[in-house]
């Protein structure tokens, strides 16, 4: 028995390295792109909208990887679907590095949102399968590690840009190379790790068609999506904001994103806890409130209240991993097909979120150029697609009190 309580433990062990580690690389590889953009768009000549496009069509790349990961880790096994993710990703990064032109770039990285895709799902029913106690703690504690990545990895992305190596300095496409490549460190502890939860029986869980006739299930689609659209705007977005808006510097806008990302990593680290109190509707409720005052005032106070923008991390933050949670406890033996589900209708939300404020920046700076200032019409313009992230925060508020109201109604809250 002591044996077994002593493997048991090293293989837990493994398995929490596969998912700290896996959630570290992803933060990197999803909030590097922020200083990088301006300089992508700078060296392509790329718009506002060309960027929303860029973004939104590599989320298509997202969309579909949730689309099969989670048929993929029934048929091939959790191990070799980490390795494959891991592995695609790092090689998005050597073509990063040699993409030549918006078309090529937009193929590159669509590759790194595969990889992103599929890390998401594999990290997701892998958290579900061994979480099972505390799980919103436990939850945000592993996307924690998340924000801890995201924290540092502005700064780090606007550092090694300007690093020389052989004479020349690594620029965006040698700093993406660079990061991505440390996809291979969480391969490492998952080639050694055994994965319970891939001996299931088929017939032990539900399809997705059965699955979508809860409307449950739906509603929940429409908080993560709310909530996900803000919290992934700020990455591309926020940057660009501050450098055009208020003509910050490069290093003095990545710190800012950094500061978002420290307030992001704190409130998983700290508020996991308190989700597991008072229940995970009620916080999703009260935290993506928060989070829409502070970009919506932000917005209002104009630069004096730039550290809003950092604040409203707290509150978005712990959003995803409450509703990963959420879906753990209401569906214990159908995480992977409810994951799965939630996340790839996600997925599409996302793409739109993302055209939707390339559009509105660009519709708004178009309403205000007939002032002949173009300065102005680009910082309204910016002005109008950031209070569109904020106002997703509010509507994954106000869907969150409707989520609840459902659960209560069915004696099922959580």
């Amino acid at each position: 028995m002591s044996r077994f309580t002593s493997t048991l433990s090293k293989n837990y062990i493994l398995l929490l390295t596969v998912v700290f580690g896996g959630f570290l690389i992803f933060g990197f590889s999803e909030n590097i792109k922020g200083p990088a953009l301006p300089r992508m768009q700078s060296e392509l000549k790329l718009d506002e909208l060309q960027v929303g496009i860029l973004l939104a069509f590599n989320s298509l790349g997202y969309l579909l990887a949730c689309s099969f990961t989670g048929w993929l880790t029934r048929k091939a096994g959790m191990k070799l679907t980490l390795l494959l993710t891991f592995g695609s990703m790092a090689v998005s990064g050597v073509c990063i590095y040699f993409a030549a032109n918006y078309t090529s770039l937009s193929s590159a990285y669509f590759l790194m949102y595969v990889g992103n895709g599929m890390l998401e799902i594999a990290l997701a029913i892998l958290a579900a399968r061994i979480f099972i106690k505390n799980t919103g703690t436990m939850m945000n504690l592993a996307h924690f590690f998340y924000g801890l990545s995201s924290t540092f990895a502005p700064i780090i992305a606007a550092s090694l840009m300007g690093v020389h190596v052989f004479g020349s300095a690594l620029g965006w496409r040698g700093m993406y190379m660079l990061m991505l490549a440390l996809s291979i460190l969480p391969m490492l502890p998952g080639l050694f790790a055994k994965y319970a939860g891939d001996e299931q029986k088929h017939e032990d869980r539900i399809s997705l068609k059965e699955f979508a006739r809860d409307k449950i299930a739906w509603l929940i689609v429409v908080v993560l999506s709310f909530g996900v659209i803000s919290e992934l705007a700020v990455g591309g977005w926020l940057v660009n904001f501050l450098e055009k808006a208020y003509g910050w510097s490069g290093d003095a806008s990545a710190k800012m994103l950094s500061a978002f990302f420290f307030c992001f990593m704190l409130a998983r680290l700290v508020l996991g806890p308190v989700t597991d109190k008072i229940g995970y509707t009620r916080s999703l409720i009260l935290l993506s409130a928060f989070s829409g005052l502070c970009s919506v005032a932000a917005i209002i106070i104009g630069e004096p209240g730039a550290f809003l923008f950092a604040l409203a991390g707290v509150g978005i933050a712990p959003i995803y991993p409450t509703v990963m949670a959420l879906l753990a406890k209401r569906y214990p033996n159908n995480a992977d097909t409810a994951i799965t589900f939630t996340v790839t209708l996600m997925g599409i939300a996302s793409v739109i979120g993302n055209l939707a404020i390339g559009a509105i920046t660009e519709w708004t700076k178009q309403l205000f150029a007939g002032s002949g200032n173009s300065q102005v019409s680009l910082v309204a313009g910016l002005q109008g697609g950031y209070l569109f992230i904020g106002a997703c925060a509010l509507a994954c508020s106000v869907t969150s009190i409707i989520l609840y109201r459902m659960l209560r109604n069915r004696n099922a809250v959580l």
